[in-house]
């Protein structure tokens, strides 16, 4: 674990696909095509079946408005994610990181990782399922089983971004063509299925399931995936450049998102065709439609299907919320793990919840727990989407790529919409459970919990406007030039000195002696970042402290020898913390810094680490600009 500075999204595979190379045709298209497909595994996971499947059951074709309806919410909320990621060359949680005050970052944080727990709580939930009807597994074991699939997901991420996309895309295809097979079968009356794309009114039941096929269809995590996956194109940063990719993304989601509207729209469709149409409306469970396929649709072959589709839909959408789950926590916390470690985490926060409901309530109740899971998701859309349409709404970031005034007003009505939906639904759930007989010490925390999302809502959806009209303001205080009159300033006496051992070194060195004189003296520091120095700090003296310690006295006795006063300090593993530590007890009054993309180990100019030392220091910081390539001595 270490916190990172690196500032691309999944930087393992940034710009490993290089979509300005020369193509024809079919060619320079497929070049961008797979970051879409990725995403749209999320639209038909297991929770997205669970919740078609009831759905269906219940309400026969009446909710297939509503997958419409979510299905293009998805994809104007996708291409404004994508469009960020291409412009920007941001994540959205970088981009929130970068404008919102610490504490409503942290709060955006906890809710975007409880999203990718409920949806890999039904991932793991739906592969546990699929094995046990495919093979007669308890689902108990089933659901312990899928630790396994994290290995799997390091295996293909080794293969590169390509191969990796490549994998998913066959997984949507055996979906896909599993439910097609089984909707022949079924032979659904089109009339009716058509008459299902006609909005109507829904009631506290199909509310509950209509929500839940939002938040099980648009999805929180995939607004971050999906941003982060745009860049793993090398795209010409021109505006013609910007505008192609732009361009061949919203082609890429158009048929993804399309082709994973199928998908569910086939579920529910089969759900209202084979148990709404027979009578069997309380089939709410993926185990009882298994079980009914076969005797009403005189097929063995159909729940089969249903099983190896429910297994590659569980195992494509786990390998996408891990990614996710990398984004979310290296955008907002700067913090990266290793992958295995990333995953296993993950998988086992969704785990638990699993096991527990199973030992405790017993089979029967994992449906309800996949559902609950979506809805879960769906009341946390609105923290993701109204960041998301703040960004792309920027001219100041945006430039020529902001979106327009119809865009604009579209995208928040979806929002309103999303919100809308969410809150009633707590509010009828809300005041159900108020009316039970539970203590006043749950009630009081329910609404303490209410007031806080309360107060996180209106935080995150008016601190870019307020934030943008008060540096306006200020913008405009600045007023007349005012009038020179105190110009006089102390010379420095001590001029610290924070050195990397490149090449750079002599500028840094040539630009201090520029800001001094011989009667000045010069404080060399240099950090010491060895495995030893990392445990031994101040008594570290292993080879690469010798050798540092060797390379700042040949600067002292060279700066000596020129008439120059110069002493030399090592620090030892925290760069930030030691600069300022060396710069303080130096009582240096001014410090010279390099900055330049070299990424070498020793690069502690590199990143956030300027920043964060400007800040912690009172005196003047001069940042020399050593980016040219630099070779380490």
């Amino acid at each position: 674990m270490r916190v990172s500075n690196v500032e691309q999204s999944l930087s393992e595979v940034h710009e490993t696909v290089d979509t300005t190379l020369p193509r024809k045709g079919w060619r320079r298209i497929l070049a961008y095509i797979g970051p879409a497909y990725l995403v749209s595994v999320g639209y038909m996971d297991p929770g997205n079946w669970a919740t078609d499947l009831q759905g269906g059951a219940k309400f026969g074709y009446q909710l297939i408005w509503v997958l419409l309806m979510s299905n293009l919410m998805a994809l104007l909320l996708q291409s404004l994610s994508a469009r960020l990621g291409i412009v920007r060359r941001r994540d959205l949680a970088q981009a929130n990181r970068e404008t919102y005050p610490p504490l409503v970052n942290f709060c955006l944080y906890i809710l975007a990782e409880l999203a990718i727990a409920a949806c890999d709580l039904a991932e793991v939930l739906g592969m546990a399922i699929g094995i046990h009807l495919l093979t007669g597994l308890p689902i108990l074991w089933g659901t312990v089983i899928t630790v396994l699939d994290t290995f799997l997901f390091l295996f293909l991420q080794r293969w590169g971004i390509r191969k990796l996309e490549a994998f998913i895309i066959a997984l949507v295809a055996i979906i896909g063509m599993s439910f097609l097979v089984q909707i022949l079968i079924a032979q659904p009356a089109m009339g009716e299925v058509v008459g299902g794309l006609v909005p109507g009114f829904l009631d506290n039941g199909a509310l509950y399931i209509a929500v839940g096929i939002i938040g099980a269809t648009v999805m929180p995590h995939n607004l971050y995936l999906h941003s982060a996956l745009v860049q793993t194109r090398k795209i010409n940063p021109d505006k013609k450049g910007i505008k192609t990719a732009i361009k061949y993304n919203l082609i890429d989601s158009t048929v993804a998102l399309n082709a994973a509207f199928l998908v569910n729209t086939a579920i529910l469709v089969l759900a209202a065709t084979v148990f709404y149409k027979t009578g069997n409306t309380d089939v709410a469970k993926i185990q009882d439609a298994h079980h009914l396929l076969e005797p009403l649709l005189g097929s063995a072959l159909a729940p089969i299907l249903f099983s190896v589709a429910l297994i590659a839909a569980g195992q494509s959408s786990t390998i996408t919320g891990t990614m996710a789950g990398q984004i979310v926590m290296e955008g907002y916390l700067h913090l990266r793990i290793n992958p295995w470690l990333r995953r296993l985490l993950t998988r086992l926060i969704a785990i638990v919840p699993a096991v527990f409901v199973i030992v405790i309530y017993g089979d029967d109740k994992v449906d309800d727990l996949l559902i609950f899971s979506q809805v879960i998701l769906s009341l946390q859309l609105g923290f993701a989407v109204i960041p998301l349409i703040h960004f792309v709404s920027d001219k100041a970031t945006m430039g020529d790529f902001a979106i327009g005034t119809k865009t604009k007003v579209l995208s928040w009505l979806v929002a309103i919409i999303l919100v809308f939906l969410n809150v009633n639904l707590v509010a009828d759930e809300t005041l159900a459970l108020f009316e039970t007989d539970i203590s006043w010490i749950a009630k009081a925390a329910i609404v303490v919990v209410i007031l806080i999302f309360l107060w996180l809502f209106v935080t995150m959806t008016f601190y870019p406007i307020l934030n943008k009209k008060k540096k306006q303001s200020t913008d405009m205080l600045y007023g007349e030039a005012i009038l020179l009159e105190n110009l006089a300033i102390n010379k420095v006496q001590k001029i610290a000195v924070a050195l990397d051992f490149t090449k750079a070194d002599e500028k840094l060195i040539a630009h201090a002696l520029a800001q001094g004189s011989t009667e000045v003296e010069y404080q060399l520091i240099h950090i010491v970042e060895s495995v030893s120095a990392r445990y031994s700090n101040y008594s570290s003296d292993d080879a690469e402290t010798r050798k540092d310690t060797e390379r700042l006295n040949s600067y002292v006795s060279q700066l000596v020898q020129k008439g120059y006063k110069a002493n030399a300090m090592l620090g030892y593993t925290h760069r930030v913390k030691e600069i300022v530590r060396l710069v303080t007890e130096s009582k240096a009054e001014m410090l010279i810094m390099g900055a330049h993309r070299h990424s070498g180990l020793k690069d502690y100019v590199f990143g956030e680490t300027i920043e964060d030392v400007r800040h912690q220091l009172t005196i003047p910081v001069l940042i020399v600009n050593v980016s040219e390539k630099v070779i380490p001595q």
